[in-house]
């Protein structure tokens, strides 16, 4: 649906670079177009300068050395009603949004001089652009470590000085992790952008643009607070009722575990029989499982209607998404009964504006309002509607590996002991690894036999030179990158050791090697100067207790 009126507006368009503001007012603007979002916006402007100083006239174009620069441009438009349609007296507000400049056009029309050169006429500008996270974060790839942090010191980290945002979801967002990794790969497509709405849809928080305050907010629900407006049917053209399709699935939890293995199935009435979605987990933590069954519970409400709607005015009070909005009581507006007596939000708008040739040459060059061929429509939704709108989204691609050192506290520096730290919330076992990386920052992982089996114990000892996996929320060994002190022996011999013990000078050795291409084995234990050992070669077995003399 969508229905082309003209239109007097006042269109006021303003371009900061480097500091310094250009007005471009209606009269000067051939063309706009804007789609506002609940989550962000994005909009392209033609707007035409003269120049006439190269013919002896005095109109300038100040823009243009600015305009050439590579520097950022900051965008500010407003748009509002000039005519009174819906009341005598009306008092009209302005549709205000910003953003930043992604893209620029430059072109020239030229005139003839009575010498047979040409001068500068006009210059014909256009600019595309968008909201500061959707520009900037899009361009982000950072790859942090944090620990003892929340998700919302994360944001806080990256946002920058052109993104403004606020929080009301302390459940998502100021709870501490011992770790959050954000490691993002230009090569791998998902930027930070990516990585925001990625973590607000895993745990069903909401990511809102807040036109009022040109900045973003996180919460856990939908907005409901504030007095709708009462929409006149006199601005508006029709209505279409949209249904969104139902979910016909439902949701299987699984847990993996060997000793707490578990289904939970989560059913939904509109579900087809026999179709069904499987979440597989594997986590030894009760409360990860039930978490993930309540989010899974919560993901199968059905959406309710929504409605799009068409206009012929740009209305008196201008509105933005995230708006409360009635319908005219007329049941002409009561679409089937859907929306009659309902209090809607405004989800998305999408407005656009062109001067055709006939109604530009009745224009003033510097009037601040003109007459546009104009389009207008929006997107609502009940106000009670649980669904959050996002754009379009890339997963973050993890595993990340990096380097570390094994921590441990035991015995005395040089002491190449090993340690479990006990978790006090979820009582399991885990190693603790410096990252040197990330300012030796040290991260937590599982105290497991790795690649053993298990009836093999050998915890990796302090200082070990280990390969770490690092997940958004938890880190592993992956694998062991030198070899102990003492440990190598020379490739002459095809000697083979095992060590075991706080160092060289305090522990036990067994080494198998050759001499003289027989094969030797070693037993052979030591502390400080006090040594014994076992040694069997070519005809010899030799048992030895020794005391080295200082």
């Amino acid at each position: 649906m969508e229905s082309t009126f003209n239109e007097r507006l006042a269109v006021l368009l303003t371009l900061t670079i480097a500091g310094k503001s250009h007005e471009i007012v209606a009269g000067s603007i051939k063309r706009f177009a804007l789609d506002l979002w609940s989550w962000g916006l994005e909009g392209e402007v033609e707007f035409l300068l003269t120049d006439t100083q190269g013919r002896g006239g005095q109109e300038k174009d100040a823009l243009l050395a600015d305009f050439l620069k590579s520097d950022l441009v900051e965008v500010s438009l407003e748009v509002k009603a000039v005519l009174a349609e819906t009341s005598a007296k009306p008092t009209h507000t302005a549709l205000k949004v910003k953003g930043l400049v992604s893209e620029k056009s430059l072109s020239e029309e030229f005139v003839s001089t009575s010498s047979g050169s040409s001068v500068v006429l006009h210059r014909r500008y256009g600019i595309r652009f968008q909201d500061a996270a959707r520009l900037l974060w899009r361009q982000h790839y950072p790859c942090a470590l944090y620990t003892s942090k929340t998700v919302k010191d994360v944001l806080d980290a990256h946002k920058g000085d052109k993104i403004s945002l606020s929080y009301d979801w302390d459940a998502g967002l100021g709870t501490s992790h011992p770790i959050l990794f954000v490691g993002l790969d230009p090569g791998q497509g998902a930027s930070f952008y990516d990585w925001v709405l990625w973590y607000v849809h895993g745990l069903a928080g909401v990511f809102t643009y807040d036109y009022a305050k040109q900045g973003y907010k996180f919460a856990g629900t939908k907005d409901t607070s504030g007095t709708p407006m009462n929409l006149h049917e006199d601005n508006l053209s029709g209505l279409e009722i949209l249904l969104p399709e139902v979910i016909r699935h439902d949701v299987t939890v699984l847990n993996a575990t060997a000793e707490s293995p578990l289904t939970q199935a989560i059913t939904q009435k509109q579900a087809v029989t026999g179709i069904r979605q499987d979440v597989l987990l594997c986590t030894p933590i009760s409360d990860e499982v039930q978490a993930r069954v309540d989010l899974e519970t919560a993901r199968l409400k059905v959406r309710g209607p929504e409605m799009e709607l068409v206009w012929r005015s740009f209305p008196e009070k201008a509105l933005a998404p995230g708006a409360l909005v009635k319908l005219p009581p007329d049941d002409a507006w009561a679409s089937a009964g859907v929306a009659k007596d309902q209090v809607l939000r405004v989800r998305n708008l999408h407005l656009s504006g062109e001067v055709t040739s006939d109604q530009g040459e009745e224009e003033v060059y510097n009037d601040p309002d003109a007459m546009f061929s104009f389009r207008m429509s929006t997107r609502l939704e009940p106000k009670d509607e649980s669904h959050v709108d996002l754009p379009a989204w890339q997963p973050p691609v993890y595993p990340r590996f990096v380097e570390g050192f094994i921590v441990s506290e035991q015995g005395a520096e040089k002491d190449e002991t090993w340690q479990a730290y006990t978790d006090s919330k979820t009582s399991l076992d885990g190693y603790k690894v410096k990252i040197p990386l990330f300012a030796n920052q040290i991260i937590p992982a599982p105290f497991n036999p790795n690649l053993l089996p298990g009836h093999f114990y050998f915890p990796a000892y302090k200082g070990e030179r280990v390969l770490v996996g690092l997940d958004f929320q938890r880190a592993w060994i992956k694998r062991f990158l030198d070899w102990r002190t003492g440990a190598r022996m020379p490739q002459d011999g095809q000697g083979v050791q095992l060590l075991v013990g706080k160092t060289p000078e305090n522990g036990t050795a067994l080494k198998h090697f050759y001499t003289d291409d027989k094969p030797v084995f070693l037993m052979q234990r030591t502390n400080a100067k006090d040594t014994q050992k076992i040694q069997l070669d070519e005809g010899t077995l030799l048992i030895q207790v020794k005391e080295e003399q200082s």
